[in-house]
């Protein structure tokens, strides 16, 4: 970021830059970064139009531009170690930048036989393995637009997001590893294909091995033998059909040509499909691998992440710039291993190693003190706001020189609006800064800027907005998810302020805060003092609407032992009336045991506000532990 700055340049002054002068910065980021593809002078059309975009109006970046994402993450073609693969027995392949080209070549080959043309839509069914980057490379590197679920997914979760999208060819494993089981998944494989009437075919992967032995977490259901359906083909055959005469093809198309479609949690209703773009992604990643996150050819990259979230998306992007993706599958805590996480940044020699914020809390609660990170710079964190108390964790006892950054973006922009910043001091409890070429402001609710908090806005268009909704015609869920509350300004949903230091406090989503007596406040804010006590392992809050005012009502996972007695509800309440503020504190805190959360690992808070007044959950299959659903209703 340095470099890119120039002499004695601040963060400040740089980002200030990039805000004003938008088209000379992210023509800048193109130049230094080497895309490649071909392009004109002009950088945006329409600029001033912050609206969805429109082939008129704009905002169009790059006009005229023509490129292809995966010719840009496959430039390397060497014997470096491009992936390497773990699950939670252990690492599992490494294949280098030459063999990964030469893998996708191979698969692009054989979907080009399958007749997959530009525009089509390829979609995954699968774990966070080498085969699904393989996957994604071949699709997009012809054109076509990938997208993906995990396998935690249910079928009807599965279908009711790729029966929108209506694809030609999908990728599936026969079965996944979690927590030592192994998980037969061709009923369910079976079940989403018959559903799928635009299938042409199914790839099928052979993963988990049925004959490993599993944890003390239980038995693994024994696998039957296969029985394969018509229009479908493993894996190996797949490849092996096109290995001979197979060479790489990169089907270059204008830089907003759709890339990915990923999709919103599906908690309030069916999934929206967010169609995103080419270039907008490529350029976005690119700024934040290199620039915010300091990544350098020959880095290891890790993050813990499902292909059903966009931080997947976000990880491979990696390739781009040189680096090595250390993929894991599996649960991120195994019974059997829980610091297996760390174990494999130490032994891969992981340089960015990337979280959840619920991952850091429950491994200080574990007491896990990891060892050998002498190559560890970075530790990412998001999904939700890093407690303080973390940020205390990672400095005492992960590693003291390292660069903590918490970070937030959302699917809706495949990337962030605040994030690390290398060039800057890490502050407790903060985000470091706005993300470069991001007009970032705080609303309060009349749409002015405010020191206090209030809504995340962006006020300016920028590259890796979406494309489009699907099956949107005219934009009208595209305005009515960003740009209704605020003419003209993308409204993101978060509760933030900004700090005297640049950076940003996120208190929660905005449709989540509690408003007690009308006073608005951040759930964040009431986890970062209930998640301390080493009792409870993890919390859920919620208002519930009582006799014309909110009452906050605090539900919460103890640890094995611990007993939700007077005592411990009265210490939960002094935490939070001391460290937050008296409108903060729960009238009511019940114990339950799980927290009901997204597929993706976060909090459903709106599920669980819903069971409590009585409303049916909207898409149920959005969640991963639906059940526990039931344990949230309360007599009064």
């Amino acid at each position: 970021m340095a470099a890119f700055a120039g002499p004695g340049s601040t963060y400040d002054a740089l980002y200030r830059w990039s805000v004003t002068e938008p088209a000379a910065f992210w023509d800048k980021v193109w130049r230094t970064h080497g895309i490649i593809g071909e392009r004109t002078s002009h950088v945006v059309h329409g600029l001033d139009h912050m609206t969805p975009p429109d082939p008129d109006l704009g905002p169009t970046w790059f006009p005229g531009a023509r490129l292809n994402f995966a010719e840009n993450l496959l430039r390397y073609d060497d014997a470096r170690p491009a992936l390497i693969s773990w699950t939670e027995l252990g690492p599992r392949h490494t294949l280098s930048f030459a063999e990964l080209r030469a893998e996708v070549a191979a698969c692009a080959s054989s979907l080009l036989s399958a007749g997959v043309l530009p525009g089509d839509r390829v979609v995954g069914f699968l774990p966070n393995c080498s085969e699904a980057v393989i996957a994604m490379l071949a699709t997009t590197s012809l054109g076509a637009i990938w997208s993906s679920c995990s396998p935690d997914f249910g079928v009807a979760g599965v279908l009711d997001r790729f029966a929108q999208i209506a694809p030609t060819i999908l990728f599936a494993v026969d079965s996944c590893r979690y927590n030592g089981r192994v998980i037969d998944l061709r009923d369910r494989v079976a079940a989403i294909r018959s559903s799928l009437p635009s299938l042409r075919s199914v790839v099928m992967i052979a993963y988990a091995a049925p004959s490993a032995p599993s944890a003390p977490s239980g038995p693994s259901a024994p696998m039957a033998p296969v029985t394969r359906s018509s229009g479908e083909i493993s894996w190996d055959e797949f490849l092996a059909q096109a290995r001979s005469a197979a060479r790489t093809v990169f089907e270059r198309a204008a830089f907003n040509t759709p890339v990915y479609v990923l999709y919103s949690s599906g908690t309030t209703g069916l999934p929206k499909c967010i169609v995103h773009g080419a270039g907008g992604t490529l350029l976005q990643h690119v700024k934040e691998l290199a620039l915010h996150t300091d990544i350098r050819a020959g880095d290891r990259v890790f993050y813990y992440t499902t292909t059903g979230w966009m931080m997947w998306n976000w990880l491979v992007s990696a390739l781009a710039l040189g680096a090595t993706v250390v993929l894991y599958d599996g649960a991120a805590m195994p019974d059997a291993t829980p610091a297996i996480l760390w174990d494999l940044a130490a032994r891969e020699q992981v340089a960015v190693f990337g979280t959840s914020a619920k991952y850091l809390s429950l491994a200080e609660k574990r007491g896990i003190k990891p060892h050998d990170l002498d190559a560890l710079r970075t530790i990412l964190s998001t999904g939700s706001p890093l407690a303080d108390h973390s940020f205390d964790y990672v400095y005492r006892d992960v590693k003291s020189d390292v660069c903590l950054s918490s970070i937030s973006g959302g699917t809706d922009i495949v990337s962030c609006f605040a994030l690390g910043n290398p060039m800057s001091a890490v502050w407790r409890g903060e985000l470091q800064s706005l993300g470069l070429g991001m007009a970032v402001q705080i609303f309060d609710d009349h749409g002015r800027p405010t020191d206090d908090a209030g809504e995340l806005v962006c006020t300016m268009p920028f590259p890796s907005m979406p494309v489009a909704f699907w099956n949107d015609p005219g934009g009208a869920r595209y305005r009515a998810a960003y740009f209704e509350r605020f003419d003209g300004v993308w409204r993101h949903g978060d509760w933030a302020r900004k700090t005297g230091h640049g950076g940003l406090v996120i208190y929660g989503r905005s449709d989540t805060t509690l408003n007690p007596g009308g006073v608005r406040i951040g759930t964040a804010e009431i986890y970062r003092q209930v998640e301390q006590l080493p009792e409870i392992l993890e919390s859920v809050v919620v208002g519930q609407d009582v006799d014309g005012d909110v009452r906050i009502v605090l539900f919460v996972r103890l640890a094995p032992g611990a007993v939700l007695d007077d005592a411990l509800r009265d210490r939960i309440k002094r935490s939070i009336r001391q460290n937050a503020s008296p409108h903060h504190v729960p009238q009511l805190i019940c114990a339950v045991p799980d927290i009901p959360r997204t597929v993706s690992g976060k909090i459903a808070e709106m599920a669980v506000r819903d069971v409590l007044h009585g409303r049916p959950v909207k898409n149920v299959d959005a969640l991963a532990n639906p059940e526990s659903l039931k344990d949230f209703r309360l007599d009064s």
